[in-house]
């Protein structure tokens, strides 16, 4: 099947059009992608194999709902959105349907759909896109069209968008079970005028319509090993960013300006975008946890904490980094960081296949009760029970997430699961201390303090992919004072 796949990448990249199209092309940027990938580090061949996958599980799900059907899964790129009347934000694709196809564009569909008199995961990949349009093009750039888009993706065919509107009917006349995240749509106005008013009109065929939304989460949640080199360079591009930062920044300092330093420095070494919006703490700050403001002094003797990562290639870095802004810790804040620290360590080394998210919570939090016990955070005396509601007083958040295209990715699986060679998740526990909380040790007070790296599960010890980040004290040091 592989072959199968490679042979006809072959033949289609030799039809690649001679001309921009709506995203990067081997042809037009060679110096971003090789000759037969789609996204860089993505082949057809690659993509090609994740709509079999779907189609295969949905497959065995079907056989286990006995519905013995034709069947049709659609998805629905993202949508242009405007920052005011005609100013767009930059795009950004949808993920599900990136992740099938690698298409780029806007306002367009994949379905892939089962070949009838073939058995299932057989299928055909059809693109619809809007069509080429010189007017549109002077002023938003370059569109594939049909030709360009089948050439570059792979995909069996593709038609112009207005296309669609008889598609579905035919599919709901011919009884096929049609797999679509109708609940959470991708693209409004794509669902409004296509798909809507079918589902509405064929309410009684509810049976008929399958959300496809567990079964794309359940193949992003294990990565392939292209995968895993496109989040190793996230991770690289964002730790180098944190160590140029860490070295550049002394205080006092506006925290808007350590956020466009970490962004330069991502967006300097490759990065397309900031996987989301930093949080740059200084101080107090830095116990609200989704703190973006980012807009205040961090003073002399302050710490500052930096939540950020980056894009690149379609895949994102999270890491966490929290150091003094005067280049060294003082006694309470090194004592603090370095109890964090080793519960880090701790939960990092038992990032193994057969646990879970959920494990390695109930183990954070634990070890977490022990150290604020051992900082004289909450008295010795208190219970085991005591502990941990003290544990989770002062770290509130989970101990990690899963980690891929997005930053909080595959959100509906669940953190029970069993950890498998090929999941990428965050470790990140904490400990704040409120400037007003007078139960702790004033010592303490006003200080947070969490760090978080990347880390890929495998068969022997866990992959760090922010490793090249800084996090021992020495090495923090070493890296601000250099700056000082």
């Amino acid at each position: 099947m592989v072959q199968r796949f490679s042979t006809r990448m072959q033949r289609l990249f030799s039809n690649l059009p001679k001309r921009y199209l709506g995203q990067p092309s081997p042809f037009t940027h060679a110096h971003l992608l090789k000759p037969g990938e789609v996204t860089p580090g993505l082949t057809q061949t690659e993509y090609a194999l994740r709509r079999h996958k779907l189609m295969s599980n949905i497959q065995k799900e079907s056989q286990a709902l006995g519905l013995e059907t034709d069947h049709a899964a659609v998805f629905l790129s993202s949508a242009i959105m405007y920052m005011s009347n005609d100013i767009p934000f930059p795009f950004h694709q949808n993920n599900d349907f990136l992740y099938l196809c690698g298409f780029l564009e806007p306002d367009s569909i994949l379905i892939l759909q089962s070949r009838p008199g073939h058995s299932m995961p057989s299928h055909t990949a059809t693109l619809f896109l809007p069509r080429r349009d010189s007017g549109r093009e002077l002023w938003d750039g370059p569109r594939s069209g049909p030709d360009g888009a089948v050439a570059l993706t792979g995909v069996d065919q593709a038609y112009p968008l207005e296309e669609f509107k008889d598609v579905l009917p035919r599919l709901f006349d011919e009884k096929v079970t049609l797999w679509y995240d109708f609940m959470r749509p991708s693209h409004h106005s794509l669902h409004s005028n296509f798909i809507q008013p079918l589902i509405e009109s064929n309410i009684k065929s509810k049976d008929r319509i399958r959300s496809t939304r567990l079964l794309t989460q359940q193949l992003r949640l294990i990565k392939s090993q292209a995968e895993i080199m496109l989040m190793k360079k996230a991770g690289h591009i964002s730790s180098q960013a944190f160590i140029e930062t860490m070295h550049w920044s002394k205080a006092p300092v506006n925290e808007a300006l350590i956020y466009a330093k970490f962004e330069f420095e991502c967006r300097a070494r490759g990065a397309e975008i900031l996987a989301y919006p930093p949080v740059i703490a200084g101080g107090n700050r830095a116990n609200t946890l989704h703190y973006v403001k980012n807009n205040q002094i961090v003073k002399p003797g302050e710490l500052v904490l930096l939540d950020g990562g980056c894009e690149a290639s379609c895949y994102v870095s999270d890491i966490t980094r929290t150091w003094p802004m005067n280049g060294k810790f003082t006694a309470a804040q090194e004592e603090l960081y370095e109890s964090v620290l080793e519960v880090q360590k701790s939960c990092l080394s038992l990032c193994i296949p057969g646990t879970s998210l959920e494990n390695l919570y109930s183990h954070m939090l634990t070890q977490l009760g022990n150290k604020l016990k051992d900082l004289g955070i909450v008295q010795k005396r208190c219970s085991d029970s005591q502990f941990f509601k003290a544990a989770r007083t002062y770290c509130p958040h989970h101990v990690g997430h899963y980690l891929g295209m997005d930053v909080h990715d595959t959100p509906d699986m669940s953190r029970s699961l069993l950890l498998q060679p090929g999941m990428v998740i965050t470790i990140e526990p904490g400990i704040y201390v409120p400037e007003n909380d007078t139960e702790a040790l004033e010592k303490y007070r006003g200080m947070g303090i969490r760090i978080e790296d990347d880390v890929v599960i495998t068969e022997q010890a866990p992959l760090i992919l922010s490793a090249e980040c800084p996090k021992e004290v020495y090495e923090i040091q070493q890296v601000c004072l250099q700056g000082h």
